[in-house]
């Protein structure tokens, strides 16, 4: 007999769920301690992007796995990423979770500038 445990189920979200818990993650964001925490690390951050992912991507992912557990995804690390993987397929079917996702990245992640685009490259 094998004692190695059974492997954990793969949470499954539908397009509602998904909706929901996104929106449970926006408001985990607004709550005054998390936002307090996020606002720090990107100070800290000074839109360095670098920094950004040492200091503000770590304190986003403990704000999601607060409320993604409650949805069967575990609290290490790859709950989020399956979480995250989840919504990116729902994305392509679903506006609402699309413009959701986009409002979540836009709590966490500095606009990044774009160089501006210029005219047509000439032809050779």
């Amino acid at each position: 007999m094998d004692s190695a445990p059974a492997p954990a189920q793969q949470p499954t979200l539908t397009v509602e769920q998904a909706r929901l818990v996104l929106s449970e993650v926006i408001q985990a964001f607004s709550v005054p301690e998390n936002s307090a925490r996020v606002e720090e690390a990107q100070e800290s951050a000074c839109n360095d992007m670098g920094k950004m992912l040492q200091l503000v991507i770590p304190v986003a992912t403990q704000i999601q796995q607060e409320v993604i557990k409650a949805y069967g995804f575990n609290n290490e690390g790859d709950g989020v990423l399956k979480f995250a993987c989840l919504v990116k397929t729902h994305e392509t079917q679903d506006p609402e979770i699309l413009a959701i996702s986009v409002k979540l990245r836009s709590l966490l992640l500095p606009p990044l500038s774009t160089p501006p685009i210029g005219g047509a490259i000439p032809a050779s």
